[in-house]
């Protein structure tokens, strides 16, 4: 990158990625962004965002891309979001589109987008919601099958493949510890405050923390 960093927002879309904010190797926080197009193997700075901000998670919805949550400082976070508009190149600001503010410790936000609709978990109560563009406003759809809040977020990956959402976690049974595969179709709908949940695949003896996890071939 132009700007080396760490805990910034990113995501893909086709040939290219995005990355927005983060801290620099001094701690500086920052509000600069850049695009890597991987046609050419090039990186070129894009127009900063309005706040800095580490900590934070970025997604595409709808062609634009999207930064979300984060922390300006060690105490202060922001509950604003910002959506950069790849046609005009301009970054607008989105007041209180992620309420569930996350401190120091916790994880930058679990969001992941199925057919152009934003997911995210809220840590503490280990639930699943659904954004609403028109009211920007999020509901509540139904719990992880695997537990968030005891890492604060932290270790568990939650993902998009195709038009199903995937969590990948930890979880501690008669055989031990395990990394569980689990996925949800949105289409499926909402069952009794309940999601049907299917599990993928199985990782025995494995841990119970991921610390990382990238989708492929959707």
């Amino acid at each position: 990158m132009n700007r080396p960093r760490c805990l910034f927002a990113s995501a893909s879309l086709g040939p290219i990625a995005i990355v927005a904010g983060g801290s620099d190797k001094n701690g500086n926080v920052l509000k600069s962004a850049e695009l890597y197009d991987s046609l050419t193997g090039k990186w070129e700075m894009l127009p900063s965002m309005h706040s800095p901000r580490r900590l934070c998670s970025g997604f595409f919805m709808d062609e634009k891309f999207y930064v979300i949550g984060g922390m300006t400082s060690p105490t202060d976070s922001l509950t604003c979001a910002e959506e950069f508009d790849l046609k005009t190149r301009k970054w607008r600001k989105i007041e209180g589109m992620y309420p569930n503010v996350n401190r120091a410790a916790q994880a930058p936000p679990l969001v992941a987008v199925v057919d152009n609709q934003l997911y995210a978990v809220e840590y503490l109560t280990n639930m699943v919601k659904k954004y609403n563009k028109e009211r920007n406003t999020w509901d509540e759809l139904g719990r992880l099958p695997v537990r968030a809040d005891s890492s604060n977020g932290w270790g568990l990956a939650f993902k998009s493949c195709g038009d199903a959402l995937l969590v990948v976690g930890g979880q501690r049974g008669p055989e031990g510890e395990a990394i569980v595969l689990n996925s949800w179709h949105p289409k499926s709908g909402v069952k009794n405050g309940t999601l049907d949940w299917q599990v993928l695949g199985v990782k025995e003896h494995a841990g119970v923390f991921v610390y990382n996890c990238a989708v492929m071939g959707c």
